[in-house]
C-alpha cells in the first residue's frame, strides 16, 4: 500500500531518483513511496539528473555513484545550484575513494543499495534531518583517513613530502608486487581509486612514474638501514 500521501517518514516530501538501471530506479520508488515520500522525476544519468533537478527543484535527490555521466559530477552540479536540496548517493560501491569524492561534492549521505528497502525511507529522512548517513563499514575508514593515522614525512633534496597511511600502504603494496587490480581488492577499493592514490604519491614525492617511486623507497630504506647499524655500534 502505498503512503504517498504525506502518511510515513516522507511526509510527501519530494524525491529525485537517478540511476542507469530501470529495475533499480522502480525498486527504490516503490521502497520511498512505502515510505511517504513523493517520487516527482526519475533520470538515467548525470545530465539528466542535474536538467530534472533544476526543473522539479525537490527536497532530495537520491543518485547513483557510477551512472553515465557520473553521479558525483551531477551532486556538485545541483549541490552549488540547488542549495536548499539534500543529496544522498545510493550505490554498490563501498569505495573509501568514491565516499570522500561523494562528500566532496556536496553529498550529504552515501547509502549502499544492499539497504533493507524498508530502511531506505529513514535513512532518507536521516539525511533531510541533518543525519549524516554513512553505512557503518566505511565510517572507521573516514576516521582513519582524516586524523585517526599518523602522516609519515618523506625527505628530498627540496624539503619533505608528506604520505598519508593509505598512500605509504599502497607504494609498499606495488613495490612488493602487487598489480594494481590485487592491491584494489586487497585493500576493498576500486581500481581508479588505487590510481588515484599513485599519482598523488608520484605528485608529492616529485618523482615522474611508479619506477622512481620504488627507487626513491628503496634509498630511504638502505639509509634508515645505515643508520640503525651507526646506532648500533656507537653501543
Amino acid at each position: 500500500m502505498s503512503a504517498a500521501n504525506g502518511e510515513g517518514v516522507g511526509a510527501g516530501r519530494r524525491v529525485l531518483i537517478a540511476d542507469d538501471h530501470a529495475a533499480a530506479r522502480a525498486g527504490v520508488r516503490v521502497a520511498l513511496e512505502r515510505g511517504g515520500f513523493a517520487v516527482c522525476a526519475e533520470a538515467a544519468d548525470g545530465p539528466g539528473a542535474v536538467e530534472a533537478a533544476l526543473r522539479e527543484r525537490p527536497d532530495a535527490c537520491l543518485l547513483d555513484v557510477h551512472m553515465p555521466g557520473g553521479g558525483i559530477d551531477a551532486a556538485a552540479e545541483i549541490a552549488a545550484r540547488l542549495p536548499g536540496t539534500a543529496i544522498a548517493m545510493l550505490t554498490v560501491s563501498a569505495d573509501e575513494g568514491d565516499l570522500f569524492a561523494a562528500i566532496q561534492a556536496g553529498a550529504d549521505g552515501y547509502l549502499l543499495k544492499d539497504v533493507d528497502p524498508e530502511r531506505l525511507p529513514h535513512a532518507l529522512a536521516g539525511v533531510l534531518a541533518g543525519e549524516a548517513a554513512i553505512p557503518r563499514p566505511l565510517v572507521g575508514r573516514i576516521v582513519a583517513e582524516l586524523g585517526g593515522r599518523r602522516r609519515r614525512r618523506v625527505p628530498l633534496a627540496r624539503g619533505g613530502a608528506e604520505l598519508t597511511p593509505r598512500e605509504w600502504e599502497i607504494l609498499e603494496l606495488l613495490h612488493g608486487g602487487a598489480s594494481t587490480a590485487q592491491v584494489a581488492e586487497r585493500l576493498g577499493l576500486s581500481q581508479v581509486t588505487v590510481r588515484r592514490h599513485v599519482s598523488a604519491v608520484l605528485s608529492k614525492l616529485q618523482v615522474p612514474d611508479r619506477g622512481s617511486a620504488f627507487a626513491l623507497l628503496d634509498r630511504l630504506r638502505a639509509a634508515a638501514g645505515a643508520s640503525r647499524s651507526r646506532g648500533r655500534s656507537r653501543t
